[in-house]
C-alpha cells in the first residue's frame, strides 16, 4: 500500500510518499499531493496513495531533520526510476554532507562523468525524493543556488540550516 502524509516543518509544509516497505517515492516542500503523485515512476505507484497520520520512521526523519538532526535522513531507503545515470547521480546525491554543497560539475564529476554537468543538472531536477535524495546541495559553479523544484526560500533555508546546525 503506498501512503502519504504532511508534517509541517520550518521550511513550510513537507509531504512524503511512502510505498508499503517504507521506501520514500516522492516527497517536497509542498502539502499538495497532487504535485509530487506525477513525479513517482508508474511502475512504483500501482493505485492511488491513502492519506496516514504518521509514516513511521520517515516522518520521524522529516521531524529530526528540521530539528537539527541532519543524519536522520541517511538510513531513509528511496525508490526512482530513470536511467542508468540519473539513478546513479541520485545515489551519489546521498552521499554528499550536509554542509559541504557540490557544483553541478563537482556532482557530475563524482558520478563518474566529469563532463556531464547538464545530466547532472538534470538529475536534480527530476529529483522526486527532495530531501531524501538533497538535491538542495547542488550549486551553480559560481555558488549562486540554481533552481529548485520548492523554490529558492526553501533551498536557501535548508543550506543555512545545514551549516548552522
Amino acid at each position: 500500500m503506498i501512503s502519504w502524509s504532511t508534517e509541517d516543518t520550518p521550511a513550510g509544509p513537507f509531504t512524503a510518499v511512502v510505498d508499503a516497505d517504507g521506501a520514500v517515492l516522492a516527497s517536497g516542500w509542498t502539502a499538495r499531493l497532487d504535485e509530487l503523485v506525477p513525479l513517482v515512476s508508474r511502475e512504483l505507484l500501482p493505485g492511488p496513495p491513502r492519506e496516514v497520520a504518521d509514516l513511521g520512521a520517515v516522518t520521524r526523519a522529516i521531524r529530526d531533520y528540521h530539528a537539527g538532526d541532519l543524519r536522520a535522513v541517511d538510513e531513509i531507503p528511496v525508490r526512482q526510476r530513470s536511467g542508468e545515470f540519473l539513478e546513479h547521480a541520485w545515489q551519489v546525491l546521498r552521499k554528499v554532507p550536509a554542509g559541504e554543497p557540490v557544483s553541478y560539475a563537482e556532482l557530475a564529476a563524482l558520478a563518474g562523468r566529469p563532463q556531464a554537468f547538464r545530466a547532472a543538472a538534470a538529475a536534480c531536477a527530476r529529483n522526486a525524493a527532495a530531501l531524501f535524495v538533497p538535491c538542495h546541495r547542488v550549486l551553480r559553479s559560481d555558488g549562486s543556488l540554481g533552481g529548485f523544484r520548492w523554490g529558492l526560500p526553501a533551498k536557501r533555508w535548508l543550506l543555512d540550516h545545514e551549516t548552522t546546525t
